[in-house]
C-alpha cells in the first residue's frame, strides 16, 4: 500500500493554541545546587499535535503536562511504532538560551518517520514550535553545567491490532532540566565487550532514533554493570568492529599503522549507526584544525588490542547529545575465541595534549554562546 506524505497541514507555528498552567499548579523548580537525576524531572508545558489518515496534522497545543488517553491496542504497545530524538536548550552567563543544531534534529527525525511508517512533517515547522515550547518554560533552562533536555516523540495511536500502516498519531514534546548524564565528574567510564550480543545490523533500523532499538539493550547494560562496566561497547560481525558505546558514537584516537595521528569513528554508510549530532560536530571541528587524519572507518577489537600493546592508542571517547563526550578507560572483553576475559586499559585521561578535552570545551563554548556560531546555534528570543 503507497500512502502519501502528510505536511503540517493545520499546524503551522502560527496557528499554534498556547493554554497556560495556572500559578497555583506550577511545578516546584530544582534546587539550583542540587543533583538533576537526567529524565526524572520535567517542566510545566508540553507541546502536542494529533495526526490522521483522513484529517492529516490538527493545531499544534502547547498545555499543561498531562498523562495521555490511549486505547490499549495502539500500535505504540504492541509493534513499538515510534521514535524520538534527544536534544538541548542551553543558557549562557548572559541569560541567553540557545538550541544547538536543532535542524539536524528534525531531518533525522523526518528519516525515523518515514522508516517507521509514520507521517512525514514539516522540520522548520517543528523547529518553530518547539522554541515556543522552550520560550514558555523558559524559566525550567538551568545555569550552566546544568540544561533543558528537550524530547520530541512521535507514536502511533490508531486502535488496531493488525499490523498495518498506522491511521492515527501522535507528537509530542516534553522538556526537562537535567544535569550531567554520567555521574563519574568526567573520569573515564568502563566498557564491557562481548560480540555474542548485535545493536545492529545491516538493513535494519540501526540507524534510527527508534525505541525498538533500546530496549533489547538493556539485558546487556546490566550485565555490563555487574562487570563494573558503565556502558557496553557494542561490536558487530566476525571482525568484531567497534560500533558504538551504549546510545553514543565511538572515536578512536591513535597513530595508525602509517605513523600518522588519527581520529576514527565507524562510518554511516552500512546503516548500523547513528547519525549522530554530535558525532557530526566532532568530524567537523577535527577537520578544521588540519593536523590530525579524520577518517569514517571501521576499527576492529583486535587492532584496539594491537594498539594499546604497541603503545599507538591515545584516547577513546564516546559522544552524544546526552554527555557531549564521555572518556573510556578501560574495557573488559570477552574474547570470542577463548571465551576469557580481557582487561584493556584506555590512556584517554592521561594522554597529553589531550583531544577529547579540547573537543568538549569547544563543542560547550558554541552550545552556550561563550564562542559564537550562528550558522549552528538558535536563540530563543
Amino acid at each position: 500500500m503507497h500512502r502519501k506524505d502528510y505536511d503540517f497541514d493545520g499546524a503551522n507555528h502560527k496557528d499554534l493554541e498556547i493554554v497556560k498552567i495556572k500559578a497555583d499548579q506550577m511545578r516546584l523548580k530544582p534546587d539550583p545546587k542540587s543533583k538533576l537525576r537526567f529524565g526524572h524531572t520535567f517542566s510545566d508545558h508540553m507541546l502536542e499535535i494529533t495526526w490522521s489518515n483522513e484529517k492529516g496534522w490538527s493545531r499544534p497545543l502547547i498545555s499543561p503536562i498531562h498523562d495521555l488517553s490511549l486505547h490499549p491496542a495502539s500500535k505504540v504497545f504492541h509493534y513499538a511504532v515510534e521514535l524520538f530524538e534527544g536534544m538541548k536548550a542551553y543558557r549562557n552567563e548572559s541569560n541567553k538560551i540557545y538550541l544547538f543544531r536543532p535542524e539536524k534534529n528534525m531531518e533525522r527525525m523526518y528519516q525515523s518517520a518515514i522508516r517507521s511508517a509514520l507521517p512525514t512533517f514539516d522540520t522548520n515547522e517543528l523547529k518553530k514550535l518547539i522554541c515556543e515550547l522552550v520560550k514558555i518554560d523558559a524559566d525550567w533552562v538551568p545555569s550552566p553545567p546544568n540544561s533543558l533536555y528537550i524530547r520530541p516523540t512521535l507514536i502511533a495511536t490508531d486502535p488496531s491490532l493488525g499490523i498495518d500502516y498506522p491511521t492515527q498519531a501522535l507528537l509530542f514534546v516534553l522538556t526537562g532540566p537535567v544535569g550531567q548524564y554520567y555521574n563519574t565528574d568526567f573520569k573515564p567510564i568502563s566498557l564491557y565487550a562481548d560480540s555474542s550480543y548485535c545493536r545492529a545490523f545491516p538493513g535494519g533500523v540501526g540507524q534510527y532514533k527508534m525505541g525498538c532499538n533500546y530496549a533489547p539493550t538493556l539485558l546487556v547494560s546490566k550485565i555490563a554493570s555487574s562487570k563494573n562496566c558503565q556502558q557496553v561497547l557494542w561490536l558487530y560481525g566476525p571482525e568484531e568492529w567497534i560500533t558504538e558505546v551504549g546510545s553514543m558514537n565511538i572515536f578512536v584516537y591513535w597513530k595508525n599503522d602509517e605513523g600518522e595521528d588519527e581520529l576514527v569513528t565507524a562510518p554511516l554508510c552500512d546503516g548500523i549507526i547513528l547519525p549522530g549530532i554530535t558525532r557530526d560536530s566532532v568530524l567537523h571541528m577535527v577537520k578544521q584544525m588540519n593536523r590530525i587524519k579524520v577518517s569514517e572507518r571501521y576499527v576492529s577489537m583486535a587492532e584496539i588490542k594491537r594498539s594499546i600493546k604497541e603503545n599507538r592508542m591515545y584516547e577513546m571517547f564516546g559522544t552524544g547529545t546526552a554527555c557531549v563526550v564521555s572518556p573510556i578507560g578501560h574495557i573488559t572483553y570477552k574474547n570470542s575465541i577463548t571465551g576469557n576475559f580481557e582487561e584493556l586499559i584506555i590512556p584517554t585521561i592521561i594522554h597529553k595534549p589531550n583531544l577529547m578535552e579540547k573537543i568538549y570545551k569547544t563543542v560547550v563554548d558554541i552550545q552556550y554562546g561563550t564562542t559564537e556560531m550562528p550558522e549552528w546555534t538558535v536563540e530563543i528570543k
